[in-house]
């Protein structure tokens, strides 16, 4: 039976609402009871008693927030009486320890990869385009349109049916706003069954800017060069942009010296025409195509498996169904001897100290202080902080302060010990839980975890967001079950079940690694992939949360 409040955590004195609570209802735990003194929507958070103003307020057993003013009992949360608070955090010697799950039911099961020469095994075998400098975006278009629709990688438009509905509709004179259903059309099959996509990394850099901006940049597109999901890579150049092809180059070599895969470059101020540039460009890829396509899915174990966890649009069911289920998922991948990489450095503000405390390496606890304290005072400089990162739909649907947010947020990166602290760009190479410096930003976020070598993202959400990565298959994973069905399009796995007290977060996690087995085998797509939901934003290392 579903409960309608709900206590995270002993160390806990606000309750969340399972259920929407209406003005004047009882509500209990244990032998506690309140009575509410005003409605109060499902997940946002009651006070079960009085409180004076300055009150330190905790979720999640960490510090969340102080009262900004005296709260009676049976009152909501809220920003007019909640301001973001954490507690401080420093290095200290701590020895962390961990019962990792059970893994009887995943220790002998594989999935179908594609095995690279470094070992490496990726879930996709993608062709990737990238520019050196925004100047060549155009023209990755004009190749983009035309290899997707003639290879059969282009997303049915049945858009373009509908407008041809209404034209037909407005030219006969009728009300186009009566009903008109949408058509779909078979796409084309795919000419090279063994390669999942053609992809292209436009950009909005490469010159002007700083030269800085550029150097990131450079090792980024490295890092996606090098990505086990890629099988091959074009590049388009101008040719006197700051990002030279030869920098690049040097790039990839020191991301990985034994890199080997077929690197095609083409400069624009080197060729005769614009049209002769495209044309051997897509003539060349083609023979790569044809070599790529020879490589077959063969089974690997679970330990070769890098999965991003990352949470975008997120509500206050968000830290105690999707995410927590996702970290018990993460749990048994490193439990098997898998990678998983926790990002969002904003969205980690209030449990500093817990991450700090179960970080192995010494010095990689220092780093993780430095980048985020750096990080912050960066935020700070311009009138922000990560104080300011819950956005308006965070808070609506109640995330009211930062703290609350980042405490529901690192529940997906589970509970295992973490052996790497990894700067943006900077590859995962151990077994294990990393973390990894990346804006909060879904985007850049995803963006960031696919260069730091992971091979599928688990991406929660409680309120819907469509983001998805070129090279790295994203699973969307649903807070709540009204959500799932509302945004069936975009959402893969539903976790509503354990608000509703049908499946304990166990069971989820259990049955979201087998929907990434099935993904990294290419048995199941996940919705963003099948859409085409290929997102890809560079982070200059400016300020963004």
């Amino acid at each position: 039976m579903m409960k309608n409040v709900l206590k995270i955590n002993p160390k806990d004195n606000v309750w969340v609402a399972l259920q929407n609570i209406m003005k004047g209802a009882t509500v209990s735990i244990g032998n506690e009871q309140v009575t509410a003194i005003e409605d109060i929507a499902a997940k946002h958070k009651i006070y079960p008693t009085a409180f004076k103003k300055g009150a330190s307020i905790f979720m999640y057993g960490v510090l969340v927030g102080k009262l900004t003013k005296d709260v009676e009992a049976g009152a909501r949360m809220t920003t007019d009486n909640l301001n973001h608070a954490a507690e401080p955090f420093a290095f200290q010697p701590y020895n962390y320890t961990w019962q990792a799950p059970d893994i009887s039911k995943f220790q002998d099961k594989t999935f179908n990869g594609y095995h690279r020469a470094d070992g490496r095994v990726g879930t996709a075998n993608y062709w990737l385009f990238i520019p050196t400098v925004f100047c060549e975006n155009r023209n990755l278009d004009v190749i983009k349109e035309a290899l997707h629709n003639e290879l059969g990688y282009e997303v049915s438009n049945q858009y373009k049916q509908y407008t041809q509905q209404l034209l037909a509709a407005y030219r006969e004179g009728k009300d186009i706003s009566m009903p008109i259903h949408l058509a779909t059309t078979p796409k084309k099959g795919r000419v090279f069954e063994n390669i999942d996509g053609i992809k292209f990394l436009n950009h909005q850099g490469g010159c002007g800017g700083i030269r800085q901006d550029s150097a990131v940049l450079s090792k980024l597109l490295a890092a996606y060069a090098d990505h086990p999901n890629v099988a091959g890579i074009t590049v388009l150049s101008l040719g006197c942009q700051h990002l030279q092809s030869s920098e690049f180059e040097k790039e990839i070599k020191a991301h990985n010296p034994n890199f080997n895969k077929p690197l095609l470059i083409f400069e624009q101020q080197q060729s005769k025409s614009e049209p002769e540039l495209l044309a051997g460009a897509i003539q060349s890829t083609f023979k790569g195509l044809i070599e790529a396509n020879k490589l077959n899915r063969a089974p690997a174990p679970l330990s070769k498996l890098c999965i991003g966890v990352k949470c975008g649009g997120s509500d206050g069911f968000s830290g105690i169904s999707a995410n927590p289920a996702v970290g018990y998922c993460a749990d048994l991948v490193v439990a098997l001897g898998g990678q998983i990489l926790l990002a969002e450095f904003p969205e980690l503000c209030g449990v500093e100290q817990e991450l700090i405390n179960r970080t192995i390496e010494p010095a990689a606890a220092k780093k993780f202080i430095q980048l985020m304290t750096t990080y912050n005072d960066a935020a700070l400089k311009v009138g922000s902080g990560f104080h300011m990162n819950p956005s308006p739909g965070n808070i609506k649907d109640g995330l009211i302060t930062d703290a609350i947010k980042s405490a529901g947020a690192a529940k997906k990166g589970g509970n295992a010990p973490i052996v790497d602290v990894l700067d943006y760009t900077e590859p995962a190479v151990k077994a294990g839980l990393h973390l990894v410096c990346t804006p909060g930003n879904d985007v850049e976020a995803t963006t960031g975890k696919a260069a730091s070598g992971a091979t599928l993202i688990l991406f929660t959400t409680g309120l819907g967001t469509p983001t998805g990565n070129p090279v790295c298959p994203t699973i969307k994973v649903s807070s709540n079950s009204a959500l799932a069905k509302r945004m069936a399009d975009i959402i893969d796995i539903d976790t509503g079940p354990i608000i509703d007290g049908e499946k304990t977060i166990e069971q989820m996690g259990e049955e979201i690694l087998a929907y990434c087995i099935k993904a990294a085998s290419g048995e199941v797509t996940p919705k963003a992939v099948l859409l085409n939901q290929d997102d890809f934003i560079p982070w200059k290392r400016g300020v963004s949360l």
